[in-house]
């Protein structure tokens, strides 16, 4: 299931398996820094929702919010979002089913210290990978 990137932001369809990412900054709110960025993403990286491979970043979560504030940090630092993919269902509990996202980035970071970060405390499964 492909992501479509428009100017508005969407609920995921499950008829279609769509997700539409906002790429206004307007409609983002308030233009994050890059010193705030990193220490989300530092965050994501230790929690294990994102993992890197090169110059691209891959972010999973159940949670559609995370994935816009994902956008807004990849943003902040000069990168771009690839695409937003709705990509399984996951079991919370016994009872209940939840959607998960995979956002994809590229971001080329020579001043910002991610891929060190990330090769220190990070790893090359996120949480949400089978056989974990």
């Amino acid at each position: 299931m492909k992501c479509q990137i428009s100017p508005t932001v969407s609920p995921e369809s499950s008829e279609t398996g769509l997700v539409y990412l906002a790429s206004d900054e307007a409609q983002l709110g308030a233009k994050m820094l890059p010193p705030e960025a990193e220490k989300k993403m530092q965050c994501w990286i230790r929690s294990r929702h994102l993992i890197c491979s090169g110059n691209l970043y891959v972010f999973e979560t159940v949670d559609y919010s995370a994935v816009e504030r994902f956008a807004e940090c990849v943003t902040a630092l000069g990168g771009t979002v690839i695409a937003v993919d709705a990509v399984d269902k996951v079991w919370i509990g016994d009872h209940r089913q939840v959607i998960l996202y995979r956002s994809k980035a590229s971001l080329h970071t020579p001043h910002h210290k991610l891929k060190p970060y990330w090769i220190k405390y990070g790893n090359f499964r996120t949480r949400f990978d089978q056989g974990v």
